[in-house]
């Protein structure tokens, strides 16, 4: 049985001395473990297709439940991406957080468009990393179901600044935080707030309307990976690496 699907490669591991295992994400099919046979010899015509990041077309073989590709041509290879170092780096981090919460034979278009947009975004627009960077962690965190409570604060529904409980996924304004509580939270401004309201909310094809000055956005930044690690319960060697690039 043949599959005909495109997908985005998030995993490249060696399989043996000539083949490799790749990891897709497909709009249909969801994430799919798919083998690609000789991959690793000399001038296979899957080197470009089947590179960690580059989104496809794909002819898959299926028997028994595993798949392996028969045919597959790139689309779109995220080139000057793939020339910076922290881009694309940064590009990794989308890829193995997509590859966490993505699911075998789950269907999950919007995480494929938000990974496409994110990396589209790094490659081909000038915006600061650190925006394209919280855009992605907040969008996931929602898709992987931790929609996080930021309409207003959670006790008054106030919108002035405050704290941001990384556990909960509430906003607490000045006047309503507690003593005894025993949440991780951070200070939030009110334009991260904001920011923090609008990604949410959003259009897809609106993710980067919006501006912040350094100070937020860095907060911004800060926010949004702690509340995603969090609600993960786990960390992330590629963003390890990244963060260390910028030392």
């Amino acid at each position: 049985m043949y599959l005909t699907t495109r997908g985005l490669v998030l995993w490249v591991t060696e399989y043996n001395d000539h083949d490799c295992l790749l990891t897709l994400l497909t709009p249909e099919n969801g994430k799919l473990t798919v083998k690609a046979r000789g991959l690793r010899r000399k001038n296979s015509p899957l080197t470009a297709p089947c590179q960690l990041l580059a989104y496809g077309d794909f002819t898959l073989f299926e028997y028994r439940g595993r798949y392996t590709i028969n045919e597959a041509a790139s689309i779109e290879l995220f080139r000057p991406l793939r020339r910076d170092l922290c881009k694309l780096s940064l590009g990794t981090y989308f890829a193995q957080v997509a590859e966490l919460v993505s699911q075998e034979d789950l269907p999950n278009p919007e995480l494929l468009s938000l990974v496409l947009n994110c990396l589209y975004a790094l490659s081909k627009l000038d915006l600061p990393e650190e925006m394209v960077k919280s855009v992605f962690e907040l969008r996931a965190a929602c898709l992987a179901g931790y929609m996080p409570d930021i309409s207003g604060c959670h006790m008054c529904g106030g919108q002035t600044c405050g704290y941001f409980d990384l556990s909960a996924g509430q906003f607490l304004c000045e006047n309503c935080r507690t003593a005894d509580h025993t949440g991780i939270r951070m200070p939030i401004s009110q334009g991260t707030l904001q920011a923090m309201q609008y990604i949410v909310n959003c259009n897809s094809q609106k993710l980067f309307s919006f501006s912040l000055g350094q100070e937020n956005l860095t907060q911004l930044s800060q926010i949004t990976e702690a509340y995603l690690t969090t609600q993960l319960e786990r960390g992330f060697s590629t963003l390890d690496f990244y963060k260390s690039l910028l030392i």
